[in-house]
């Protein structure tokens, strides 16, 4: 990681340091002063706790210095008007001091999956950081960026977001030299307004762009394909089912655990091979290798490095317990991924298929009409469907109109009566899907259900 002085970093933010403090040097940043590593800057925000009670804590555990907005005793510190802002500031010229190639990734389902491969895809070629699990927004995105090494080449960078002008803000810390958009869909819809606000939304990327920045997006995805005649110049269209993109994926094949398809550009063809079940995933690796061939990586690099790639934890997991399969996808949900994740559960031999499924955040008035419709898709993809949170009602009515019998949907608003109930009905051999938003924290039923009585 670069070494950052205090008196280097106020001069970035427009804040002030004492003179004492100056020359004081910080090894990235952290919020949490549970997670404060030694040598770190510890970012004093305002939130439903005030971050300014945590300074001491933060300090005890080997904070180098903080970032606050008022002084509550002697100790290293830059103090600025907003910590948020002061952080993406110093976020913004570090990435300019490092010098690295940006890929910027945004999108409304896949992004994460697609940030990982399109990491995975460049590792041994370049020397590359990426964010890690959900630091996608204000504050863990320039936090990334300050625990890159110096010697980064390639930094992947996560981008999400919940209202207009957020991914434009991320994109002018990183100002991304290949930008990725992986879809549209209608996640966020309750702030953005429709799909064409979601679009503009996303599109915001690009305003952080370097005038030689390549641009990738979803060929398959009709709202970026429309938009081609806009950016004519130095954009690569990927997808399976539009015949005219440039990166195409065609020949797909599902075995137990393996996903197999084979890729298409210009002149050549190669084979991919994934250790992922899903074909929902195809348009994620095919982001990932247009970002290859973008960056000059070999096709054998490419192939090689999808063939070994891993998925981020709590994504898409399978585990082994109680006699049973579980996959544990509870990282977060949106209506597509939430269709894609039933697909799979359907395709998993075994004995009952059971979907323990969470609400899906951010619908606004699509809400009762999107979980009623994944409802109706559980009823065809699994045996008994269980849900959690307030819009689980809803699901289990639109499973009932699908044909599942009443007395196999069920609705929950309780976590522990929920796992309770899941441990009396589950039997050896049975498959279990646990899927929700984020904000569901589905991983805990999962941790309920796997306590033993």
């Amino acid at each position: 990681m670069g070494r950052i002085t205090l008196g280097l970093a106020a001069q970035w933010c427009g804040g002030s340091v004492a003179p004492q403090y100056a020359d004081i040097e910080f090894l990235g940043a952290n919020n949490d002063s549970r997670k404060i590593q030694p040598g770190e800057l510890f970012v004093a925000l305002q939130g439903e706790r005030d971050g300014h009670e945590f300074i001491p804590m933060a300090l005890e555990r080997g904070a180098a210095a903080v970032l606050c907005t008022r002084l509550t005793g002697d100790y290293p510190a830059i103090v600025v008007a907003d910590a948020r802002r002061a952080l993406g500031d110093i976020a913004r010229q570090e990435r300019k001091r490092i010098g690295m190639k940006v890929v910027g990734v945004t999108g409304s389902v896949g992004k994460s999956t697609t940030k990982e491969m399109i990491a995975c895809v460049l590792n041994g070629t370049y020397r590359v950081g990426k964010t890690p699990m959900n630091h996608n927004n204000d504050i863990g995105m320039p936090m990334a960026i300050l625990a890159m090494p110096e010697d980064t080449q390639v930094a992947v960078l996560e981008m999400g977001m919940n209202h207009f002008r957020e991914i434009a803000y991320l994109a002018s810390i990183a100002r991304p030299d290949v930008a990725v958009i992986t879809n549209i869909g209608n996640m966020h819809i309750e702030h953005l307004g429709s799909m064409e606000g979601i679009l503009q939304a996303k599109l915001e990327i690009l305003e952080g762009m370097r005038e030689d920045g390549r641009i990738i997006l979803n060929g398959d995805d009709h709202l970026l394909w429309n938009r081609r005649k806009l950016y004519p110049i130095h954009t690569t269209y990927f997808g399976v089912q539009n015949p005219e993109c440039d990166v195409q994926g065609s020949e797909i094949e599902e075995t137990e655990r393996l996903l197999r398809f084979q890729v298409k550009h210009g002149g050549f063809s190669f084979p991919v091979e994934l250790a992922l079940e899903g074909q929902h995933y195809v348009p994620d690796a095919l982001a990932a290798v247009a970002v290859g061939i973008t960056l000059g990586v070999n096709p054998a690099m490419i192939q090689e490095n999808l063939s070994q790639f891993r998925n981020m934890a709590g994504r898409q997991e399978i585990l082994e317990a109680k006699g049973c399969t579980i996959i544990q996808d509870c990282y977060n949900a949106g209506p597509a991924s939430m269709a894609a994740a039933l697909q799979v559960l359907s395709n998993h031999p075994g004995g009952r298929r059971i979907a323990v499924l969470g609400d899906m955040l951010e619908l606004g008035v699509c809400s009762q009409a999107e979980h009623y419709c994944i409802g109706r898709i559980a009823a065809e993809k699994a045996n008994i469907l269980l849900t959690y949170g307030p819009n689980g009602a809803r699901m289990v009515d639109g499973a009932i109109t699908g044909g599942m019998p009443g007395s196999y949907a069920k609705a929950y608003t309780d976590q522990r009566q929920l796992a309770e109930a899941l441990k009396r009905l589950v039997k050896p051999g049975d498959v279990l899907l646990f899927k929700g938003s984020r904000g569901m924290h589905m991983e805990k039923v999962l941790e309920l259900f796997l306590e033993e009585t």
